[in-house]
């Protein structure tokens, strides 16, 4: 097989990301629930909050920690507690300090992969604690580069193309988010491999769109050695 370029992307793709940030926000629900507000309002505060404080801050636990008090704040009003607000950074602590459960089988499908082709991982986030991640899963040796980025754009991706000399034809963009990864490939003429996670945010739910690339659907990462 030709040697292809495959931009692979991290969090959801290659370990759990999202799954943990949701049992935080189980706990942080449960912290506000005295205050009589239903679930879906208190989800709504935290999301537009949340929204908000993206567009600032960018995305990681750090953005995630401040949207969480900040909400908390809103919600409790006059009834904010102080021990509250600690039990917020201790959620938030050890939610930083999660090590990455890599996914099944994603080791030695990145081992057969990264033997037949150029590999480049490609996440976005903050950039010490994704830098982190990568290298606390030991994942890193498989990859001939690493690119982290503060968010993922048509502008992203074509800067990236440009950076790595990355023929459209031969490049492949593996991801589990329709929205950052699979159509800003395919619109930038990237080919894309969509892997689907069982709990992807809510904020990256997108329909896949069509581009100029090819698009191909697997069930698991594993899957991905039958067509690379």
């Amino acid at each position: 097989m030709r040697r292809l370029t495959l931009l692979v992307n991290a969090d959801d793709t290659l370990w759990e990301s999202n799954v943990f940030f949701e049992h935080t926000l189980e706990r942080f629900f449960s912290l506000v629930e005295p205050f009589g507000y239903a679930r879906a309002y208190a989800r709504h505060i935290l999301n537009e909050t949340e929204r908000q404080n993206i567009q600032q801050h960018g995305y990681g636990v750090r953005s995630f920690a401040r949207s969480l008090e900040q909400s908390y704040m809103k919600l409790a009003g006059g009834l904010a507690q102080r021990s509250a607000i600690e039990e917020v950074a201790s959620m938030v602590a050890e939610l930083e300090h999660t090590p990455p459960r890599v996914l099944d089988g994603v080791p030695e499908t990145l081992a057969y992969l990264s033997s037949r082709h150029r590999m480049i991982l490609f996440t976005k986030g903050e950039q010490a604690e994704e830098a982190a991640k990568v290298e606390r899963s030991g994942l890193q040796g498989f990859f001939d580069s690493i690119e982290i980025v503060s968010d993922k754009s048509i502008r992203v991706y074509q800067g990236l193309i440009d950076k790595h000399h990355v023929v459209k034809t031969q490049g492949w963009l593996i991801g589990s988010s329709a929205q950052y990864d699979i159509n800003p490939a395919l619109q930038t003429g990237l080919n894309a491999a969509f892997v689907p996670h069982a709990l992807t945010w809510s904020k990256e739910n997108a329909e896949l769109q069509s581009g100029a690339g090819k698009l191909l659907i697997v069930s698991s990462f594993r899957g991905l050695r039958d067509h690379f």
